[in-house]
């Protein structure tokens, strides 16, 4: 139903959803409304989530792990942190092992990614999915539902990277190569750097950069929701 994007609000395609989805984890966390929109940023929770992947194409490659730390109150809750390798379905290409240091042999004592799935959407049910880059993380998400359950994922998603570009465009400023790196991006706000390609201090880095990004803004100190959201 490509239309449905278009032409409904998130919480219009969730209902749509919930009354399509059979029981499973995929329908359990469309039984939780979507934060609104219209709320302070501060009242909303969110989930930063990091995939680390055997390649960049979310329909032929695989998820090797997902790390994912749930921020509320303003705060990230390091207790509500979590990493999980998973089994993929076809060899680690050598390229990407270089970058990511996850082996076959690992890899192969790993979970399935139908194990793992559902403790995922568990996390983020009633959260906003916060990702640098998100458009990777929301599309091998959205991929991994739709071979386990057979439906799509939707979801409210904040894009750090998104944050970052916006702030370029507001200054009209032209950015350098590289500029919109997560390291690069947190060393603007004078956060520490973190080593890259592990998923969960990938997502922990991502977490640490959106609440520096949304407590500057320019002097509007208390943005809603909306103002913060990428379009899905």
């Amino acid at each position: 139903m490509p239309l449905l994007k278009y032409l409904f609000s998130l919480e219009n395609r969730r209902q749509w959803w919930l009354q399509r989805v059979p029981e499973g984890p995929l329908r359990s966390y469309y039984e939780v409304p979507f934060p609104d929109a219209n709320e302070d940023w501060r009242r909303v929770d969110y989930l930063a989530i990091d995939f680390e992947t055997t390649g960049l194409d979310h329909k032929t490659e695989d998820i090797l792990s997902v790390g994912y730390a749930a921020i509320r109150t303003q705060g990230l809750r390091l207790g509500e942190a979590y990493h999980y390798l998973i089994r993929p379905e076809r060899a680690i290409p050598e390229e990407s092992a270089v970058v990511h240091g996850i082996l076959d042999d690992r890899a192969a004592e790993a979970e399935p990614i139908k194990e793992v799935l559902p403790r995922v959407l568990r996390a983020l049910a009633g959260k906003v999915l916060l990702a640098h880059h998100a458009v990777i993380e929301y599309e091998f998400l959205n991929e991994a539902c739709k071979r386990v359950y057979g439906y799509p994922f939707v979801g409210p998603v904040v894009d750090t990277l998104q944050l970052e570009v916006r702030l370029y465009q507001a200054r009209d400023q032209v950015p350098k190569s590289g500029e919109f790196r997560l390291a690069t991006a947190r060393g603007r706000y004078g956060l520490p750097r973190y080593p890259a390609h592990n998923a969960l201090t990938d997502a922990v880095a991502c977490g640490e950069l959106f609440l520096a990004q949304a407590a500057y803004r320019g002097g509007k100190q208390h943005p809603m929701l909306k103002e913060l959201m990428t379009k899905s």
